[in-house]
């Protein structure tokens, strides 16, 4: 019985040989089982440490948030520290907030105290014919019916005869300045076919300007009408007073 046993096993052992190119064999009474396999439905063991893919994904897109730069709105910047005197960009914000909201008795107080605010409808600014509004003459501007020639339409040449509440309506605050525009510091943005004499009238040594732009109001007109207001600010030391508003457009 040993012997036959021990063919048995000799054949089986041949037959395994044969088979062992196939994809599985059978294995012979008596041999040790194939290490059992996991089913394929039960799901892979995490290690303690695994990350879920949720939270992965939110981690990726946090860093991908982080390296786009944040562009900030007028109205978004924030206040100027106490006890410090504003920038020039920090005074235009304040003085464009009261220009949107009517409040002309701010914008006097920001006004300076002899030279007043000029007011061109257009980038060329026009020393003879650009109208200059004083302190008290600003604080009173939304309610007087009285109407001033502001210069020339561009195109049609005909006169800007306006009271200020009107002329403040096309000219000054006309678009989302504080929501929707760039916001740059001495460099000129939008350029149309008016002569931008703005640094000879107002030297950059002694003043400093803050462009308001916005590249398009309405998407039909694909840019053509876009929109600048620079506030301009007589530097005095640490001081400033508002000594312009130079309003500009595309021109024809």
């Amino acid at each position: 019985m040993r012997s036959m046993n021990r063919y048995g096993y000799m054949a089986v052992f041949a037959g395994a040989l044969l088979l062992s190119g196939c994809s599985e064999a059978q294995s012979p009474q008596g041999a040790p089982p194939p290490p059992q396999q996991e089913s394929p439905s039960d799901p892979p063991a995490e290690s303690p440490d695994a990350v879920p893919d949720e939270e992965v994904a939110a981690e990726e897109e946090r860093d991908q948030e982080s390296d786009q730069p944040s562009a900030e709105k007028p109205d978004e910047e924030k206040a100027p520290d106490e006890g410090m005197p504003p920038t020039a960009k920090e005074a235009a914000v304040t003085v464009m907030r009261a220009l949107k909201s009517g409040d002309m008795e701010a914008v006097a107080a920001w006004a300076h105290p002899e030279k007043g605010v000029r007011f061109s409808p257009y980038a060329h600014v026009d020393l003879e014919n650009d109208q200059t509004l004083s302190r008290e003459e600003l604080t009173e501007a939304l309610s007087r019916d009285t109407a001033r020639v502001w210069g020339h339409f561009a195109g049609s040449g005909h006169v800007i005869e306006l009271p200020y509440a009107e002329y403040h309506k096309q000219f000054v605050y006309d678009a989302r300045f504080l929501e929707d525009a760039e916001v740059h510091v001495n460099q000129s943005i939008g350029k149309g076919t008016t002569v931008n004499n703005l640094n000879e009238v107002y030297p950059e040594e002694t003043h400093d300007y803050v462009e308001f732009y916005i590249d398009g109001v309405d998407p039909q007109y694909e840019g053509i009408d876009w929109r600048s207001l620079r506030l301009v600010f007589e530097k005095n030391d640490m001081d400033r007073s508002l000594v312009g508003i130079v309003h500009d457009e595309w021109t024809p």
